[in-house]
């Protein structure tokens, strides 16, 4: 499939087509859930030569696949449970993923100050990274240091210094989950998958022998229904996964708790935070506060969830507690609740056991066949998500054979770069981005507009590069920034934007870590979209409308 074609079976003028496209013959793979689960199966199943669409009820990746800590993990967490195997697959999944997708993934050196009476003792810290080092393979340039306590004051002033022994200095890798899940999704169109976001799976069907065929799906936009049938269905659908396993009848044994995390978004002018740090607080919990982009996010709680599994929110509690924590570790700040810029909360699918108790639930992720054929992937972290999707497929693979049918070859994902990851790999992205800063300039663009789209979108951005000219048009006409009108029109032929609160939460961020830029920029944006994608006007009041609530949701906290 070339570029183009691409760009077009992924623009969101196109989606009525690709649900028609579709139904038209049976696949082998249907899969449901489009955050970076369902799209590194996407990805990996197309790659194997397998017919394979995807179908999403809301946007992509607007589950849990945009609401993480947005880190790629290195697993140091499973080294206290000496889960091993963990730390050492965790370990070489993390560079996989910087590998195939520099541009979305960045080195972050972590710093994990070590105070008298803490979780983390210096020998056994010391000891427990350098076994860390050795076990997730990582590279000789990032390995761990640790520190005095002189060395971790220089790193970060803004620590705690009673009680302060030292730190261990490491790195993880921090991500735009978002981003890094809508990339991988269109390596899957690339690849041949077809895929459509705001499309719901109404009903599953079956055939007489009561193995699982197909199912209805309505495109929530427009109200079409389309049959769609599959010799395999897989549920990806994160904390969705019991609904699909209730319509399947197969809901029992092991099944999910989903519990919430919260962060909070502080400018830099209020948390000046030089350095990455994780740490752990009174109550034993661990959490992170990462520099970004001029802000500062911090987080994350832990609570057991049972509201809204769409829209699950920050609450006056979530709030008090990640400001008494991060006023613990952070003394000197004295924030409030007016500093909290922005906030997002995110669902943690967890498997438990019936008759099980609360301590023996699972972190890791569990495939499970029911008896209709239906496959289910529940659990899992980010990091894990390439590694997760091979072994979902295999087992497609594995159920295909046992019934006499086509054979399929073994994974390639390990060497396929995703979407804008074509660049040679990590160690040439530096060199790639100062040369695209040099070339923005006969499209239009200021030196950091240009290496702001390199780095962010990879080695996509010949594609804005070129969009620039007929973008220009709308952003004299609306009034808006080359720059942004450039990646709006992007995001919409290339990465199936549907409604504003897509563009400016999942295609960049903004809602999170730029609110006050949503804010000026919302009314021409809308503005724009309604022209380009021909909305009725019922349409532009309904996303208006719920752009306004997600930019209230993420400020003001939920009363109890």
């Amino acid at each position: 499939m070339t570029n183009n074609q691409t760009k077009e079976i992924f623009a969101a003028k196109n989606r009525e087509q690709v649900l028609q496209e579709m139904q038209r013959s049976p696949l082998d793979v249907l899969v449901i859930g489009g955050g970076i689960t369902g799209a590194g199966i996407a990805l990996d199943a197309a790659a194997r030569g397998m017919k394979v669409a995807l179908v999403e009820m809301q946007d992509f990746a607007a589950g849990t696949s945009s609401r993480s800590t947005k880190l790629v993990h290195g697993g140091l967490r499973y080294l206290k449970q000496f889960e091993i195997g963990v730390v050492a697959e965790v370990g070489k999944e993390r560079a996989i993923v910087y590998e195939n997708g520099p541009h979305v993934t960045t080195p972050e050196w972590m710093l994990l100050p070590l105070y008298k009476g803490g979780t983390f003792g210096k020998f056994s810290t010391s000891i427990g990274l350098r076994v860390y080092d050795f076990l997730a393979g990582v590279k000789r340039k990032e390995r761990r240091e640790m520190l005095s306590v002189a060395d971790t004051l220089s790193k970060e002033p803004l620590l705690k210094r009673d009680g302060l022994k030292g730190g261990g200095y490491y790195v993880e890798y921090r991500t735009d989950d978002a981003r890094l899940t809508i990339e991988v999704m269109k390596k899957a169109v690339e690849t041949g998958a077809l895929s459509v976001n705001y499309a719901k799976v109404e009903t599953l069907r079956y055939g007489q022998d009561g193995k699982i065929t197909g199912a209805l799906v309505k495109d929530t936009i427009s109200g079409k229904e389309f049959e769609i049938a599959a010799a395999k269905i897989i549920n990806a659908t994160g904390p969705w996964v019991d609904d699909i396993r209730q319509m399947d009848g197969s809901k029992k044994g092991k099944t999910l708790r989903l519990t919430k995390g919260v962060h909070i978004v502080f400018d830099k002018s209020r948390f000046p935070l030089r350095q990455a740090v994780y740490f752990d607080t009174p109550d034993g919990r661990m959490v992170f506060a990462i520099p970004r982009a001029g802000k500062t996010y911090f987080g994350t709680t832990d609570t057991n969830y049972k509201g809204n599994t769409v829209n699950p929110v920050m609450t006056l509690e979530d709030r008090t507690y990640l400001l008494q924590a991060v006023n613990f570790m952070f003394p000197s700040l004295k924030l409030v609740e007016e500093d909290v810029e922005s906030s997002w909360a995110g669902l943690r699918p967890l498997i438990q056991q019936e008759g099980k108790s609360p301590s023996e639930i699972s972190r890791r992720d569990e495939i499970f066949v029911s008896d209709s054929g239906l496959i289910s992937i529940a659990g899992g972290k980010l990091t894990g998500y390439r590694k997760m999707a091979e072994t979902v497929v295999n087992k497609v693979v594995e159920l295909v054979g046992a019934e006499g049918g086509k054979s399929y070859a073994a994974s390639e994902t390990k060497r396929i770069p995703m979407s804008g990851g074509d660049l040679g790999g990590s160690a040439g992205f530096e060199a790639f981005v100062q040369r695209k800063t040099k070339e923005g300039a006969q499209f239009g663009f200021g030196k950091e507009e240009a290496a702001f789209l390199a780095q962010r979108y990879g080695s996509n951005v010949d594609a804005l590069f070129a969009l620039a000219k007929s973008a220009s048009e709308q952003a004299a006409a609306f009034k808006l920034p080359l720059v942004l009108a450039t990646q709006l029109r992007y995001s919409l032929e290339a990465e199936m934007t549907v409604k504003p609160a897509d563009f400016f939460i999942r295609r960049t961020g903004d809602l999170f870590f730029r609110i006050g830029y949503v804010q000026q920029w919302k009314e021409p944006v809308i503005a724009a979209m309604a022209e380009l994608l021909h909305w009725t006007q019922e349409q532009r009041d309904a996303y208006t409308v719920e752009l306004e609530e997600k930019l209230v949701e993420a400020v003001e906290p939920l009363q109890a």
